[in-house]
Formats: C-alpha cells, structure tokens, sequence
C-alpha cells in the first residue's frame, strides 16, 4: 500500500507519543511524522504553513484531552481553516476517552473521519491508510 507523506500526531502523553512513534514505523504508513503536544502548537504550524501543501500533513491523529488547546478546541479552529488549505487532511480522533458523548460529539463533526480508542495499533493504522486511498 502507498504511503502518505505525513502523519501528524497531536497528543500531550509524552509516553503515547514515544509509543505511537514505534507503531508507525512498524505499520510503515508515512514516510514523515510530526509531534505536537497540544492543539494550539498543531494549529500554529498548519496556519504558518497553510499556503505550503507540502509541508501540512495528510493525516491527523488527534488526542481530546490536552492543556492550552484541546482535541474539540483544535476542531473548531481547524474547520475554519480548511477552506484556505488546498490539501485534503483526514483527520482522526485517538483518545483514551469512553465517553458516549465524545462518540456522538465527534461523529457531528464532518472533519473527523473516525474515532479510536486508545491504544492505537498497526491494525488501525493500515485500516486509515486504506481509507485514506479508497
């Protein structure tokens, strides 16, 4: 299966991210991955580069709660953007969340392809990938 450029993940748990580092590359879905740890640092970065396709990632994998910008708080900010973005960015939410109201939440939202319950696996890695290809 073809390999998306970037991936990006967005989640403040320094020990997710060290693991979800290790589960990409083994799922060997992106040729490039970028970390950030709260909503606003990943919001800042896609508006500093909105007019740069190349640099903007072709997947989100989006935790809900952060500090400074949560998950539902970058959402909102990002919807806003999307039109002066000319790049299509799938975006999903990976939390450890079991809430039925985040469910539901997320499934109003258009941007959000998905929700995952943590941990993340190879399994739903290639399962994006091929989403994301259909």
């Amino acid at each position: 299966m073809k390999k998306i450029s970037i991936a990006c993940v967005v989640d403040d748990d320094e020990i997710y991210t060290f693991s979800v580092k290790r589960i990409i590359a083994k799922a060997d879905i992106a040729e490039k991955t970028i970390f950030f740890h709260n909503g606003k640092a990943a919001l800042d970065f896609v508006i500093e580069n909105r007019q740069n396709t190349g640099e903007l990632p072709d997947l989100i994998l989006l935790d809900l709660n952060m500090p400074v910008l949560d998950g539902w708080q970058f959402l909102d900010e990002f919807k806003a953007l999307v039109p002066a973005i000319h790049k299509k960015i799938t975006v999903y939410i990976v939390s450890s969340s079991i809430d039925e109201a985040d469910y539901a939440k997320a499934r109003e939202i258009e941007l959000v392809s998905d929700f995952i319950v943590k941990p993340l696996t190879v399994n739903h890695l290639h399962d994006i990938l091929t989403q994301i290809h259909a």
